[in-house]
């Protein structure tokens, strides 16, 4: 069983309380009654993940939406869970999905795992959303350290040249500045 599969399952095992209807979600190979969890009304958040994380794992596009809910959840194992499934997924809204929820101001604390998954992308949409969100949070005594750090990693991970100026301004920032050599470092051509 895949690791974060089974982390998940025992997480969510924990949640439903070890039921009958988590142990018949969690064994069954049937796409379809995984789905219809989906859009039947009245089911838990533990089953709507559970079955939204199966399917996305077997590239059942069917989980996007719910997925992309996920993503965007206040509780991270949720977020991190999503991002996980989202990236196997292979639905081409994946990335465009990511990059708003990673420039959403509104939504700022819950980008993380939104930055993170664009990395692991690695789409037309992930560096200009990585810039956007890097850029807001180089403003004096902002909170999300977390989200900034993760874009400046991942903006040396992707190496792309478009991605040095923001990161030069990162240099100016004690919480960012070593990651931000780094980050620098790994664009080809730097001076």
């Amino acid at each position: 069983m895949d690791e974060e599969l089974r982390s998940l399952t025992e997480r969510l095992r924990r949640e439903a309380g070890a039921t009958a209807a988590f142990e018949r979600l969690a064994r069954t190979e049937d796409l379809g009654e995984l789905a219809g969890v989906l859009t039947e009304s009245g089911q838990p958040l533990w089953a709507r993940e559970l079955a939204a994380f199966r399917l996305g794992l077997a590239g059942d596009r069917r989980a996007f939406e719910a997925l992309v809910l996920l993503l965007n959840h206040r509780d991270p194992p949720r977020c991190s869970g999503a991002a996980y499934a989202l990236a196997r997924l292979g639905d081409p809204r994946t990335a465009r999905a990511a990059a708003t929820l990673a420039t959403n101001e509104l939504r700022v604390a819950y980008a993380l795992h939104p930055v993170r998954l664009l990395v692991e992308l690695r789409a037309p949409e992930s560096v200009p959303a990585l810039i956007t969100t890097l850029r807001r949070r180089l403003r004096p005594h902002d909170p999300y350290r977390r989200v900034a750090l993760a874009c400046v990693e991942g903006l040396g991970t992707l190496g792309d040249d478009r991605g040095r100026p923001v990161l030069e301004d990162a240099l100016a920032h004690p919480a960012l500045a070593e990651a931000a050599v780094h980050a620098l470092a790994r664009i080809p051509g730097q001076r």
